[in-house]
């Protein structure tokens, strides 16, 4: 197991769609994204990361054996905090729980730390995600809290961990 991080291709986005196109996925992410999700939902994703400004978003495919499996990317945030940046991230089904996350977290930390000036990187599951707070706790971010009742998901009102790691 050693996923690779490449830029997205327009050819990804069959593969693209096929990941999303699941509730299980969805129900973890924040809402915006269509189901089912198209192939033209994926070209459209896909086409706006390669034109995205390369100092602000940070885009990648999460490659396994040429396989893309899942999405991890961090959003340079504006102003004062124009150092940090928000991570997210998600990946196929079939590959939870085997450290293909974890190994995608962080080597795009390293990154980020080694190659731009970014000090902060923080992410924001849903309480009730408890493998993608896992990952982040493996990859040495810190819960600096709970943001309770933080978001409407389906619905409900659900709290949301916020996790940092800090470029020491």
């Amino acid at each position: 197991m050693n996923p690779v991080l490449r830029k997205w291709r327009v050819t990804d986005a069959e593969a693209l769609a096929n990941i999303l196109n699941n509730k299980k996925i969805q129900a973890n992410l924040r809402d915006g994204l269509p189901y089912p999700y198209t192939k033209k939902d994926a070209q459209l994703f896909i086409e706006a990361m390669l034109k995205a400004d390369p100092a602000k978003t940070f885009a990648f495919a999460i490659v396994d054996q040429e396989k893309v499996i899942g999405s991890i990317g961090a959003f340079r945030c504006e102003n004062i905090h124009r150092r940090s940046a928000e991570l997210g991230y998600y990946l196929s089904e079939e590959y939870w729980g085997k450290g293909f996350m974890t190994a995608a977290v962080k080597a795009l930390t390293e990154y980020l730390f080694t190659e731009t000036d970014i000090i902060r990187i923080f992410a924001e599951p849903f309480s009730t995600n408890l493998g993608s707070c896992r990952v982040l706790e493996k990859c040495s971010f810190q819960l600096e809290g709970t943001l309770r009742k933080n978001a409407v998901k389906d619905g409900c009102i659900i709290d949301m961990q916020l996790y940092a790691r800090i470029n020491e």
